[in-house]
């Protein structure tokens, strides 16, 4: 992927519980705090025009921040008649929090580290170890376990990449969850991750149904 900017080295970080960006992924966001806004209005004037995604997790009364977390352009948005805002982020690169800086915006900055992540500025990963029919036919014992519905002619002609992540991005699954699908290395390492998710949510599953 070309950039036609510099990643900063300082960025403003949107701490959202179950929130998951990945590389050359989208994710629609709803802005309407007034600190969120602000954040918004200074992302859209910065010529990357990045925000950054994290997971925050709670520490005592104080809530920290995961130390990786990816960053999105902002490639989309439109405002409402009450002022909010409807935007989407497309995901450019994972990023590693170095320490987060003190100054007046009402919301969060950090600044970060780039070093670790190079893959996910190339080309579209592909999985060659990824069985496709008994990864679906896994995956439709979980939606009908969960009660969801899918559109599966487009999940099948979907790229490994985008089906996993999309997945990855989609599911109802915990913040923690999400977070250990963000820090995969691969995409292999994802859909194995993911794999594991599912199986266990299956057998959970199994296990509550009652006896006969």
């Amino acid at each position: 992927m070309a950039l036609k900017f510099d990643l900063p080295k300082i960025i403003p970080v949107f701490p959202l519980p179950g929130a998951l960006l990945l590389p050359r992924s989208r994710l629609p966001l709803h802005i309407f705090e007034p600190r969120y806004l602000a954040m918004l209005d200074d992302a859209l004037k910065s010529p990357g025009r990045l925000i950054g995604m994290v997971q925050p997790c709670q520490c005592g009364s104080k809530t920290r921040l995961h130390q990786i977390g990816c960053a999105g352009r902002v490639t989309q948005f439109s405002e409402t008649e009450d002022g909010r805002y409807m935007i989407t982020l497309s995901g450019i690169s994972r990023f590693r929090i170095t320490e987060e800086v003190e100054g007046f915006t009402p919301y969060r900055r950090c600044a970060v580290s780039w070093d670790d992540f190079s893959r996910d500025l190339g080309h579209e990963e592909q999985d060659d170890a990824f069985d496709r029919n008994a990864f679906l036919n896994k995956l439709c014992r979980y939606f009908t376990q969960q009660g969801l519905e899918t559109d599966w002619e487009t999940l099948e002609g979907a790229d490994d990449e985008l089906l996993i992540n999309s997945l990855s991005m989609l599911l109802d699954l915990t913040p923690e969850d999400k977070q250990a699908l963000l820090e995969a290395p691969c995409l292999c390492t994802r859909r194995e991750t993911l794999v594991t998710l599912i199986e266990y949510a299956l057998h959970s599953g199994d296990k509550e149904e009652p006896m006969q």
